[in-house]
């Protein structure tokens, strides 16, 4: 295997015929908009795509397949799935089984080449197979934004004034809070910022973070990262996280909640997100899905886009086709094809339109300081680091990042004890699993506590049990993990009593320098006769005090799981529920939940 390829540094044109087989477009414009289940008899290409534009180019894919393409005489179809860049990556580097992650993708188009860098020197570091291409094309551009409720930005001089890292460090540590600007009912800064090893915008925020205190806008080096008060500043930044999340959209969906509140400059005070993103919040669309646009009102308290003076990275969306023995010739011809279309003008204007930049980094009339975005930014963009170095910037994260201070609750009712579909276990047994993998992802020096629930399991006949107090991780991390081996399924569940007493002791332990919060996962619907509603519940999580805040992360786990009530607890405590009704999956949701830590 060639260790040594090519990076990145811009934009190639891909070869417009692979081997001998011809490519022949016939294209109609009758408006027949088949989709790719009517052309189960054609040669299919997957195109796995980072999430905020996967519904946008499977809508392109349906018009390229409207137009009829034939290639070698056989008719071309697209299937457009969705995958996170950090997932994707993951996958191709351990192998992509198939039965795990879905289908292979002949072209991978994550949110910017960094993910192919990194992929690259992660496939060449345990000798794996040379999958990445050395020339690749953008099909759209984003750079990276510090996404600010309009008057906060306005406080510190958006949209005339050059606002940085910097300012954002000095803000975060200034004990003073908003104050320094006028404005001391705002509180403390706040940062909603993503985890790097899932997401391009807390990556790229991050690699962000690093040139800032570098003061360099390229050529970043392991000596430089590694620089004492380079580290310093990082950790300040990191310091002001509210808490991470696999995705941005958590974020905007827990902002748009508290703005139809009243709210909404009382959740965070700053996101690091794409450009794109802030004008799918401002149409009132935080999803960013095309189907839903214009469903909802624009919120009452917009974001408006920074541009960080130092410079910031611009997702450049490559479209990678995979040099993979599964992409056979006539699909490599297909992938070909299809970029063709997507870069012609008219798809490239419904990127445009959609809120994205061109390939070739050009704004459409959607790039507008009424949308909360500038048109002339960013003044400096960053150079991609190297491979090497973007692997150890991903890698410090974990020692920088601010801690947790976090209650995993789990049930244990005789439901449990049900065989989670084909697969031969027990719900329990598949979430002890998960429980434990999950574990990994916590620093030694992370405080986790363990409950059980079910009912009437601890004194006076309460529903839940301690079986680890809230403590450092390291020195009982093997414990925890035969703790959880061990656990049995029994009684009832008393869902609603034991995350209210879980609040209560979160709030008598709450640490202001960690991320406080509380993961509870169950397969039912409350059934404890002492406390049948979750009203009261819902109102204590929505009115906590401000300065001892604490966040519940629910996962609905199998079919029975209460999805309304569950997603009640995490909208009050801006939270998330996440859905794991094929028990199956309980190990990707696991992970997804403890990236918010």
């Amino acid at each position: 295997m060639n260790a040594k390829r090519k990076r990145f540094p811009g934009r190639y044109l891909v070869a417009i015929v692979v081997g001998t087989v011809s490519i022949v477009a016939v294209r109609s414009v009758t408006g027949d908009e088949r989709g790719s289940a009517a052309r189960g008899d054609c040669e299919h290409l997957t195109v796995v795509s980072s999430s905020e534009k996967a519904d946008l180019l499977d809508d392109i894919a349906r018009r390229y397949e409207a137009t009829d393409p034939r290639i070698d005489g056989r008719c071309a179809a697209v299937d457009v799935v969705a995958k996170p860049s950090g997932d994707a990556t993951d996958a191709l580097v351990r192998g992509w089984d198939t039965t795990v992650e879905g289908p292979r993708p002949d072209v991978w188009t994550p949110v910017t080449s960094s993910w192919l860098e990194i992929a690259q020197h992660r496939l060449a570091d345990t000798d794996g197979p040379d999958l990445i291409p050395a020339q690749v094309e953008p099909i759209a551009s984003a750079p990276l934004v510090i996404a600010m409720p309009r008057p906060m930005a306005e406080a510190m001089g958006w949209p005339t004034d050059q606002i940085g890292w910097h300012d954002l460090f000095d803000l975060a540590t200034d004990p003073r809070g908003w104050a320094r600007y006028g404005h001391p009912e705002w509180g403390r800064f706040t940062l909603g910022k993503t985890n790097p090893n899932f997401s391009t915008s807390g990556l790229n925020a991050l690699i962000g973070e690093y040139y800032a205190a570098t003061g360099t806008s390229s050529d970043l080096t392991i000596d430089a990262i590694a620089d004492p008060a380079v580290v310093r500043f990082v950790q300040g930044v990191e310091s002001a996280v509210v808490h991470y999340g696999d995705i941005s959209t958590t974020f905007l969906e827990n902002l748009r909640r508290a703005d139809e509140a009243g709210h909404g400059l009382t959740y965070v005070s700053a996101i690091a997100i794409e450009e794109k993103s802030v004008w799918d919040y401002n149409q009132g669309n935080p999803s960013g899905d095309i189907a839903t646009l214009g469903d909802q009102a624009h919120p009452s308290i917009p974001l408006a886009a920074v541009y960080p003076v130092e410079g910031t990275l611009v997702n450049d969306h490559p479209y990678a086709i995979l040099d993979a023995p599964w992409v056979s010739p006539i699909r490599r011809a297909i992938a070909e094809d299809f970029l063709r279309f997507v870069l012609a003008p008219e798809q490239q204007e419904r990127f445009q339109e959609a809120g994205f930049r061109d390939h070739a980094g050009r704004p459409g009339d959607a790039v507008n300081p009424d949308n909360g975005l500038l048109p002339d930014q960013p003044a400096v963009t960053l150079s991609t680091p190297s491979a090497v170095v973007l692997d150890a910037i991903q890698r410090s994260w974990a020692d920088l990042r601010k801690r947790a201070h976090v209650l995993l609750i789990l049930d244990v009712s005789g439901s449990m004890s049900e065989i989670a579909g084909g697969t031969g276990d027990s719900k329990l047994d598949l979430a002890k699993r998960a429980a434990v993998q999950a574990l990994a992802q916590f620093e030694p020096d992370d405080a986790v506590g363990l409950w059980i629930f079910s009912s009437e399991l601890g004194p006076g006949g309460s529903p839940w049990m301690e079986l680890s107090p809230m403590s450092p991780l390291g020195p009982k991390r093997e414990d925890l993990r035969e703790q959880i081996g061990s656990l049995d399924t029994h009684g009832g569940t008393g869902l609603y009593a034991t995350v209210d007493h879980a609040v209560d002791v979160m709030h008598g332990s709450f640490d202001a320098d960690r991320i406080n919060g509380i993961v509870v996962l169950t397969d039912g619907r409350n059934d404890y006769a002492d406390y049948t509603s979750v009203d009261p519940l819902v109102a204590k999580l929505t009115h906590q005090p401000a300065d001892r805040f604490v966040r519940v992360f629910c996962i609905a786990y199998g079919h029975d799981a209460d999805m309304p009530a569950l997603e009640q607890i995490s909208d009050a405590s801006t939270g998330t529920t996440y859905d794991a009704s094929d028990p199956a999956t309980i190990d990707d949701v696991f992970a997804a939940v403890i990236s918010n830590f």
